[in-house]
């Protein structure tokens, strides 16, 4: 990074998980990313169990794409989401620039000269909601907070 000029934060970690590597142009690079940058380390889907202080968990590997398990003592398991947490004085990449929440235009011109479609999700159906006495069509006209607990 001193190479190219930029500055970094004056305590950095003495070691940190950074994997810079090239994933190609325009839309296998954003397929590449799109995987690292709106997700966590790992999902609670892929957390098997955890049963006397052993975290077994799911993953991908990343040479054959084959999906593997792996159990761990849970001191070891943190340790390994830990070591994808940023040092301080840095930032996720999808906070800035045309990935920032409040960049849409701006990520619609990225995907125009990058010539990605990227269509609208379609909505899923709402389920039919019946009535339990007359067993009629319920109609959703609003949706109540869930009740928080009171301290003390």
């Amino acid at each position: 990074m001193k190479v190219e000029g930029l500055p970094l934060p004056t305590r950095l970690p003495p070691k940190w998980v950074a994997d810079c590597q090239s994933v190609g142009r325009g839309a296998p690079a954003l397929e590449y990313l799109s995987r690292y940058l709106y997700r966590g380390v790992i999902s609670e889907a892929n957390i098997i169990a955890d049963h006397h202080g052993q975290v077994t968990f799911r993953y991908t590997e990343g040479a054959t794409g084959a999906i593997r398990t792996r159990t761990l003592p849970g001191e070891d398991f943190l340790w390994l989401v830990l070591q994808h947490v940023l040092p301080r004085g840095f930032r996720r990449v999808r906070d800035y620039g045309f990935l920032h929440g409040n960049a849409k235009p701006l990520l619609k011109l990225v995907q125009l000269v990058l010539h990605v479609l990227i269509t609208a999700a379609t909505p899923k159906p709402r389920p039919i909601v019946s009535c339990p006495s007359c067993r009629g069509v319920m109609q959703v006209v609003g949706v109540l907070p869930p009740l928080r607990a009171h301290p003390g």
